[in-house]
Parts: C-alpha cells; sequence; structure tokens
C-alpha cells in the first residue's frame, strides 16, 4: 500500500509540475507543499507561483521548475511528499502553514536543503526558528502573526455590552495555540466569559458551530486556524441566522461567509515568499541569517452580505471599526478570491 501511495504522489507531482522560462537556463527546483486547501493558503500558493513567473521573465538564464502537492492535513501524505522532494533533489523546499515547516524541518535535519515557510503564524514557539531576526537553521520564511487584541477592539466596538464570547478553533493546530491563550487573558482581564467550542475536522466544527449559534453567545472568535476556515462555509449560516457575528484572524474566512476578517495580506504575504525563494535560490542568501518577514496586521475585510444579514449597515461598521484599523474593506461570500474577481 505503502508503495502504491508513493508510486501515485510521485505521479500527481508530475502532472502539477509547472517550468517558468527558457529550459536551456538555470533550472532551479522548487518543491511546495500547501497544507490544506482553503482560500489563504491557496492564495499564497498562487502568489509563490506569480513572483517566481514574474523574475523568471525578466531573466531569460534562470528556470524555476514547480513540483506542487497538497496533502490535505494528511501527515503520512506530507511525509511522502517531502520524501518525493527530497529524492527529487529539489533546490528549495517551500512549506505552507505550520505543520508543513514542523515537518520539512524534521526530515530535512541530515540532509539540510533549505527552506521557506509561508504563514507560520508563531515561528519562534512552534521550534522552526531560533528567533524572527536570526533563524539559525535551514529555514526561514514568512509569518501571519495575529495582532489578538485589534481583534478584540473591533468585538468590543461592535459590540460593547457582551457577556460571553465564543472562542471556536482546531485544538490540534499550533496556529491557533497562542492566539486562544492571548484570547483568554485579554477576556479574563476584561471580565468577559468565554467558552471553548473545538473540533479537529469539518463535521466537528459545523457541531461546534450548531451548539454555540444555541447557546446565546455575543460573538465568536477564530484565529488564523485551517480547519476552521476549511469548514467556513459549512458554518457562516449557522452563524449568521443564530445573529452571531463571526471574527476571524483572516480575509479569507470573510470572502466565505464569516463576518470579519482581520490581519495580513495573503497575496502580499505570497509574493513576498516567493522572493524569499528567489534571494536563497539565485542570490545565495542563506536561510540561518535571513530575517523572517512580519506583515501588518491592520485590515478589517467585513463581508456586506452577512452584515446585512445580521441588521448591520456596512458604512456605519467601517466608521465604527476606522479608529482600530489601517483600512477596512467590504467582500462578498465567494468560494475562491479567482470566483471573487469574476
Amino acid at each position: 500500500m505503502k508503495k502504491l501511495i508513493a508510486m501515485l504522489l510521485t505521479l500527481a507531482m508530475l502532472l502539477t509540475l509547472c517550468a517558468f522560462a527558457a529550459a536551456d537556463g538555470n533550472t532551479i527546483k522548487v518543491g511546495i507543499c500547501n497544507y490544506v486547501d482553503d482560500a489563504s493558503l491557496n492564495q499564497i500558493v498562487d502568489n509563490i507561483q506569480a513572483a517566481l513567473r514574474a523574475y523568471a521573465a525578466e531573466n531569460d538564464d534562470v528556470t524555476f521548475e514547480v513540483l506542487y502537492q497538497n496533502c490535505n492535513a494528511d501527515a503520512s501524505v506530507m511525509q511522502q511528499i517531502i520524501s518525493n522532494f527530497i529524492a527529487e533533489k529539489v533546490d528549495v523546499m517551500v512549506a505552507i502553514a505550520t505543520p508543513v515547516a514542523m515537518t520539512m524541518q524534521a526530515m530535512t535535519e541530515d540532509d539540510p536543503i533549505p527552506v521557506v515557510f509561508a504563514a507560520v503564524s508563531d515561528p519562534v514557539a512552534a521550534g522552526v526558528v531560533d528567533s524572527l531576526e536570526v533563524p539559525g537553521g535551514n529555514l526561514t520564511g514568512t509569518s501571519d502573526y495575529l495582532d489578538t487584541g485589534a481583534v478584540f477592539n473591533l468585538i468590543f466596538a461592535l459590540k460593547p455590552d457582551a457577556s460571553t464570547i465564543a472562542l471556536l478553533y482546531d485544538n490540534g493546530q499550533d496556529a491557533s495555540a497562542t492566539p486562544i491563550a492571548q484570547a483568554k487573558q485579554l477576556l479574563n482581564d476584561r471580565g468577559v466569559a468565554y467558552r471553548e467550542y473545538t473540533g479537529t475536522n469539518v463535521s466537528e466544527i459545523m457541531l461546534a458551530a450548531d451548539a454555540l449559534a444555541s447557546d446565546g453567545v455575543d460573538a465568536v472568535f477564530t484565529p488564523q486556524d485551517n480547519t476552521v476556515m476549511t469548514a467556513e462555509l459549512s458554518i457562516f449560516e449557522t452563524l449568521a441566522e443564530a445573529g452571531v457575528p463571526h471574527f476571524t484572524g483572516a480575509d479569507s474566512f470573510a470572502l466565505n461567509g464569516a463576518f470579519l476578517g482581520y490581519g495580513v495580506d495573503y497575496a502580499n504575504l505570497g509574493y513576498e515568499t516567493g522572493l524569499m525563494v528567489i534571494d536563497i535560490t539565485v542570490n545565495g542568501a542563506d536561510p540561518a541569517t535571513t530575517p523572517v518577514r512580519l506583515f501588518d496586521n491592520g485590515t478589517a475585510t467585513v463581508n456586506t452580505e452577512i452584515c446585512e444579514e445580521l441588521g448591520l449597515n456596512f458604512d456605519d461598521v467601517a466608521e465604527l471599526f476606522a479608529p482600530y484599523c489601517t483600512q477596512v474593506v467590504p467582500i462578498t461570500t465567494a468560494e475562491s478570491f479567482d470566483d471573487l474577481a469574476n
């Protein structure tokens, strides 16, 4: 069975291989492993490839050969994908999200292939770097660190008399650990009660959403949690119909029906990740001394359809949130950013 899986993965890898620029120059193999199929992470992958494509278009002597795979949150598949990258002797591996970065780190201890990660929310706490300024190993990349306090400023701007906040997350997601701990401390300091609702897959998150909708909470907070992100299209109507605004840690949640997403521009994060791949493979930058790149967490993305369903006016909401973020951006529900553009 393991041999069959390996053969299928190898075949799939060949089918998802892309080359940018002419093949007669210096060929750089880039292995990209995505953690799960969701709007934020897919947007990162698209923009990494856009950065490589743009560079190759202006430099005829460089070809980027991209081997892209999505492990769909399956640890054994993830390990097989990374093993295939190593066997293919890629020049750099790209890890999309914390679990992939941690696995790539563990699997490159004896063969330190450069690894560039994207959307690792707390790379120091995850142990993939020694520090943000000097990573110290064969990994560096971009972080979508969330300013949890800023999200709660928005929650209490909208709900100043809130007495109970729901925390909806996957307690197995490393990306959720720090912001959930911060959320609990913030709520304790404010004297506001909270209830935790967790799940490890879409079905469990749907059940958790049903429960919190029935419990009469004032609002629900989710950080950059990929499990909840994957489930958002399945739960947003439940929350909206119950009158519970969902405040989240990424604009892709709002794209998929959450009331609000707050955080980084994942298109920009992806493009910057691509530039780091170029710097390491073309310019010889050392991951050990290449600082992790952080991004401004100042944009609040509000779903105008959910806003209306909650009985709110977008202009009033934007005015209310303006003192607490750099901009307030409207969005409507779609499955992907490409669908929205079309």
